[in-house]
């Protein structure tokens, strides 16, 4: 076997793995959108893809005046916005500090800041609720921006204050001696440079507020309030006892574009983010 058939026969075997790897991750997907378009008995066919393709979930989950889907999306929406904004406000402020000042008990404090992410939701649940309880925040969409922010912004703080620990001084020194003050230095030098930080850890916290199930069950109550995966779990049909697939399959399809959109928009500054400070140059 010579050289160039060695080389054809490697990179063939590649491709049919990356290949199988990308028809593997697909896949659910491609189901849930197969799935959305069916209807009646159509549901338990194995075909791959419908006899009669129908959009009738999709309006339905529009016009189900108990169920407003569309409202929910908007408070989905809305909270996860306002968890993205504030974790990125506080996270980079508290990357300059923890990046750039020195003072004691820095590895502390940010192991402290570690450690609070690692404890999983039931275990703040109740005290979380008492809180929520006791400042007004219970029962309104907006209120879960507070418990979303756990699990958000330890992350965000972590990797940004890798993202800035990593910039070069002379910027900050060049900024000093033309008389920034610290808020100046943060918003004049270092956010211009942190775009591919700020898009990572922002759509990050974007998708894991978007998908928080449990504290959106627990704090909100009224249907009008609820998020998009409380509402999807609430989704019924015409019986009690049936599971309508074909419009839970429709809520997930919607629920997932979204994402996939943000993602292919902003793919390249999120390889950037991701591989910031791996090389110093």
């Amino acid at each position: 076997m010579n050289l160039t058939t060695s080389r054809l026969l490697h990179k063939t075997g590649l491709y049919l793995l990356v290949a199988a790897i990308t028809l593997f991750c697909l896949f659910p997907f491609y189901f849930a959108i197969v799935t959305s378009l069916k209807s009646g008995t159509e549901l338990f066919s194995t075909r791959l893809w419908p006899e009669a393709p129908t959009l009738k979930n999709y309006v339905a989950l529009f016009t189900v005046p108990e169920q407003p889907f569309g409202r929910h999306i908007l408070n989905s929406l809305a909270v996860s916005s306002m968890v993205v904004v504030a974790s990125l406000l506080m996270g980079v402020t508290a990357a300059y500090a923890l990046g750039r000042i020195a003072f004691r008990g820095k590895g502390l404090l940010l192991l402290t800041v570690l450690g609070v992410s690692m404890f999983p939701q039931v275990a703040v649940l109740s005290g979380m609720f008492e809180l929520m309880q006791a400042i007004g925040f219970y029962n309104h969409w907006w209120g879960l921006a507070l418990p979303y922010m756990i699990f958000t912004l330890p992350f965000t703080v972590w990797v940004l204050t890798t993202f800035v620990r990593d910039l070069p001084k002379e910027l900050e020194e060049a900024a000093i001696m033309d008389g920034c003050s610290p808020l100046g230095i943060i918003v004049k030098v270092f956010l211009p440079v942190m775009w591919p930080a700020l898009v990572t850890t922002g759509l990050l916290a974007f998708i894991a507020a978007w998908n928080e199930f449990l504290f959106a069950l627990t704090f909100v109550l009224d249907n009008d309030q609820r998020t998009v995966p409380v509402s999807i779990s609430l989704i019924s049909g015409a019986d009690k006892y049936e599971i309508p697939w074909g419009k839970i399959m429709a809520a997930s399809v919607l629920v997932t574009l979204p994402l996939i959109a943000l993602v292919l928009a902003f793919q390249r500054k999120i390889v950037g983010g991701l591989t910031s400070g791996a090389v110093k140059g």
